[in-house]
């Protein structure tokens, strides 16, 4: 398993908006390939701020089973205009 750490910064004023279009985008992370789960917080000090983690089975299907599909091109239709800047996006494994 791995775990996608995406540090999300709204473009201020637009929050309500993104996290509208984030309830529809998630329908499309969620149909992907060795996608486990996700969760969206946001965080208390910075309103404008959140941060994404998703589990998928391997660290492939994030970055070319999702990231070359069509359901990504839909998910960044929706959310990519909100960011700014651009997400910072690290993946974490488990040590054992």
């Amino acid at each position: 398993m791995i775990l996608e750490v995406a540090v999300l910064e709204i473009i201020a004023g637009q929050q309500a908006n993104f996290e509208r279009d984030y309830k529809t985008a998630c329908q499309y992370i969620s149909a992907s390939k060795g996608y486990i789960t996700h969760s969206l917080r946001k965080c208390i000090e910075k309103d404008n701020q959140y941060i994404l983690l998703v589990e998928w089975e391997t660290l492939e299907d994030h970055t070319i089973g999702f990231k070359e599909s069509p359901l990504f091109k839909e998910w960044e239709k929706l959310l990519h205009h909100y960011y700014d800047p651009f997400p910072t996006v690290e993946h974490y494994e488990v040590l054992k």
